[in-house]
């Protein structure tokens, strides 16, 4: 799908990078990063880095470029950290100040390039049969070669998904080898923003992670973009795209960056790769593998354990019937978590789940390193998957997403209850004491009476916000985070629901990070 790039098109682009006016980058803290490199560099690259450097403003600056309405068809416009640019000073001005990082990782990846691609290159023809999908995208080629054909599109069709009937999120992941991660953060920024959408991509060595929102119109099309790039298309199907009703209102802005894992587990990829995942099972697989765990009439004497490898904000609010789930707060402490119950886990079959199956992947990996159970299987497409076609099965409880819906609700059970008078609630809602990053459940009658925060101590914060210049020193990690053990230690292997406390039960102390 990818359309070719116009001669208007690349002629603008270099006049762009020859006529960007030379800010001087140097005066700014937020360069020293591109500073160090040109110092890095030898004596005849030294010559090339202004070059470079304009090129790669340029190209950052031609991302955030949309289309301006029809009446104003000649102007340019652009779009950046949600504001609207019509002038090419004020977008110049805002990316040297606020996207230096940026700038810098793309001054790297051009001085990467051969000599010959630090000129403005025509980019190269998708199609070429002769050219392999690794030849074919490289980092001399234009990202705007492979944006869609946006000619039958109207840019209202593209900003229509503002309410749940009328857009939708995806969610989906590509664990897969990239050898330029950088220029598919600089192609994924250039296609989210020509399609509208807003949300958050990791990118990689191993692959790719993102959650996007937008209009029906512009996901359909992000898909289209997806699985036609000869990076991806081997790798996904439109089957690994996870959908829910939602759109771009759902996230504040779009984030598009390079990491080193596309999942935060915390250790680099070079020691638990995603090569070496767990068996993956169906929905329906897993679905009968539960039921036959649930069957058993001593589950803890059984050779089957049920791991919920989220966080426990997370599985507080839902999860699989006789899961363990796991008292941690990231996905990094994961791990650990592991390490220091290694008994629980030998010699047992681990059924392992997580919202979308990522997680599982290096989670499994990491459980099979250790080389104490039986067997390892993950629920492929993870609970997402699992709810489209067990809407009432063994998950009880709502799905916690991480954006401003917080859950998505394919059932009617409700498995948590309220942090204050223990009535039962599942319905998130951030602390009220502004710096203080947690969630809370705190039913309607409560928030009546004004208890909004996560513990005490934030809810005296709170109070005393007006009295004086203490707003500042307010630390996101409150009293009843700092009394939650890092690495909890399992006592019990299983619980059912319907007897299970739930992770971080308790009034008042029920605190929950969305980091």
């Amino acid at each position: 799908m990818p359309s070719s790039t116009s001669t208007d098109e690349e002629d603008g682009l270099e006049t762009c990078v020859l006529k960007v006016f030379d800010l001087d980058l140097k005066e700014s803290n937020l360069i020293n990063p591109s500073n160090n490199l040109k110092a890095e560099l030898d004596g005849s690259t030294k010559k090339k880095y202004s070059f470079a450097k304009k090129k790669a403003f340029a190209l950052f600056v031609k991302t955030k470029q949309v289309p301006a309405p029809s009446y104003e068809f000649k102007e340019k416009r652009w779009q950046c950290c949600q504001q609207l640019f019509a002038e090419q000073t004020s977008i110049h001005r805002h990316v040297a100040t606020q996207h230096a990082g940026d700038v810098y990782r793309q001054t790297a990846s051009v001085l990467k390039q051969p000599t010959a691609a630090l000129s403005v290159s025509q980019s190269l023809t998708p199609t070429d049969k002769r050219s392999s999908p690794k030849d074919c995208l490289t980092p001399s080629q234009e990202v705007s070669a492979w944006l869609p054909d946006m000619s039958h599109v109207s840019p209202q069709e593209l900003r229509s998904g503002h309410g749940d009937e009328e857009g939708e999120v995806l969610l989906y992941y590509c664990y897969c080898d990239l050898e330029d991660p950088h220029w598919v953060c600089a192609w994924q920024t250039a296609l989210c923003h020509r399609l509208h959408l807003t949300g958050k991509v990791r990118i990689a060595t191993e692959g790719i992670n993102g959650t996007v929102g937008g209009s029906k119109v512009a996901t359909r099309l992000y898909v289209e973009a997806m699985l036609s790039c000869p990076l991806f298309k081997d790798y996904l199907s439109e089957d690994d795209f996870k959908s829910s009703k939602g759109g771009s209102h759902c996230f504040p802005e779009l984030r598009v960056g390079v990491f080193e894992e596309i999942v935060p587990m915390g250790i680099s990829p070079s020691q638990i790769s995603y090569k070496n995942p767990g068996i993956h099972l169906s929905p329906g697989e897993f679905h009968k593998e539960i039921e036959k765990l649930l069957s058993q009439s001593d589950q803890d004497q059984g050779d089957t354990i049920l791991l919920d490898c989220r966080n426990f904000y997370e599985s507080k609010i839902g999860r699989f019937q006789g899961c363990l789930a796991p008292d941690i707060r990231k996905f990094s402490y994961f791990p650990s978590y592991v390490d220091k119950n290694l008994d629980i886990f030998r010699q047992k079959r681990v059924l392992m789940y997580c919202t979308g199956g990522i997680r599982c992947e290096r989670g499994s990996a990491y459980l099979r390193a250790k080389g104490v159970c039986k067997e390892v299987f993950q629920l492929k497409g993870g609970i997402h998957k699992y709810l489209e076609e067990f809407p009432d099965g063994f998950y009880k409880g709502k799905l916690f997403v991480f954006d401003e819906r917080f859950a998505l609700a394919y059932n009617s059970s409700v498995v948590s209850e309220c942090s204050y008078c223990g009535a039962p609630w599942d319905q998130y809602k951030l602390c009220s004491t502004p710096q203080c990053r947690q969630l809370v459940l705190t039913c309607s009658a409560c928030q009546g009476q004004g208890l909004t925060a996560c513990c005490v101590t934030c809810q005296d914060k709170g109070g005393k916000q007006a009295s004086g210049p203490t707003h500042d020193s307010f630390k996101e990690e409150c009293e009843c985070t700092a009394r939650r053990p890092r690495i909890p230690q399992e006592q019990h292997a299983r619980l059912p629901v319907s007897l299970a406390p739930g992770p971080g039960a308790g009034r008042l102390s029920s605190v929950f990070s969305i980091h």
